[in-house]
């Protein structure tokens, strides 16, 4: 059953997954049982081991050596992980090995993921049956000291650990950008073209590697303020967005967190998106939604 259901109009879906992966040894088996059990079965799965120094490569062909979709592509280390850029980059170097088939759904997916046998039969089926749904996804549980605590976020945001893209929005979005908030970016795109972008919150995926104590939040939301300036954002949603923000746990450190990010790379005047149009659009429907006039996206 390469590539194909046999339900619910999924004997059409050409799925192929790239899974870009570095120094993920540990919760990559996760990963790999979770593909193995799937009931829409990928065309290709291409893990892209991105100059790991813990064994990811070794680990994923160990493991999955016998899976015949599957196959894993290295690069060489360039000594640091570097979020937004470094992912995107390593994605390419595995969507080089599936762009020339006739897919029908291409999908990023993070290597500390786990997740149950019907996810990508779900959100495709979803998919054909909406044919606006251009990007798509589950919701994300961390793994806390044994719990699995829900990721809280607009459900127009698809988590840039999964997405799921139909070939029509990929085209018309001309694909992802090797720039910080590259996973909000492909939505703003979607969205100024007529998409929407949906993560589910009756599916769910457990995130193995978990980021959320104060120095990672800290880390991640000046991430996630920097993205915001290198997307366009207007400063008075941004504002507005911390203000919601403060009063989340950890207290202020989100709200502070994406202040300070949107202000130091405004003061580093680091490049912007290089599409007016799509600031344009972007400022346009958040000033709507501040004055009450419209839901964020659709």
């Amino acid at each position: 059953m390469n590539g194909s259901g046999r339900d619910g109009g999924l004997d059409a879906v050409r799925l192929v997954v790239v899974t870009p992966a570095r120094n993920e040894s540990e919760h990559l088996p996760h990963t790999i049982a979770s593909m193995r059990a799937q009931r829409l079965v990928p065309l290709r799965w291409v893990i892209v081991d991105d100059g790991s120094t813990d064994g990811t490569g070794e680990r994923a062909r160990e493991l999955g050596g016998d899976i015949p979709w599957m196959e894993v592509v290295t690069r060489h280390d360039r000594g640091e992980r570097r979020p937004g850029g470094g992912v995107v980059e390593a994605f390419y170097a595995g969507y080089e090995r599936v762009a020339h088939l006739d897919w029908t759904h291409l999908v990023k997916l993070d290597a500390d993921l786990e997740f149950g046998p019907d996810y990508f039969a779900v959100i495709v089926g979803r998919m054909l049956a909406d044919r606006d749904l251009g990007i798509a996804g589950g919701m994300i549980e961390n793994l806390v000291d044994g719990r699995r605590v829900l990721e809280q976020h607009p459900r127009f945001h698809v988590r840039g650990a999964t997405k799921v893209y139909t070939r029509a929005c990929w085209e018309a979005i001309g694909g992802l950008h090797a720039v910080k908030g590259w996973d909000t970016l492909d939505e703003l795109q979607a969205a100024r073209r007529g998409f929407r972008t949906v993560s589910f919150d009756d599916v769910r995926l457990v995130q193995r590697r978990f980021t959320g104590d104060g120095t990672g939040q800290w880390i991640n939301w000046n991430k996630n303020g920097e993205a915001a300036y290198v997307c366009g954002y207007h400063p008075a949603y941004l504002v507005a967005k911390a203000v919601r923000r403060a009063f989340v746990r950890p207290w202020l450190v989100a709200s502070v967190g994406l202040l300070v990010g949107y202000a130091r790379a405004a003061l580093r005047r680091r490049p912007r998106v290089d599409d007016a149009e799509l600031r344009a659009f972007v400022r346009e429907q958040q000033w709507r939604r501040l004055t009450g006039r419209s839901s964020l996206w659709r």
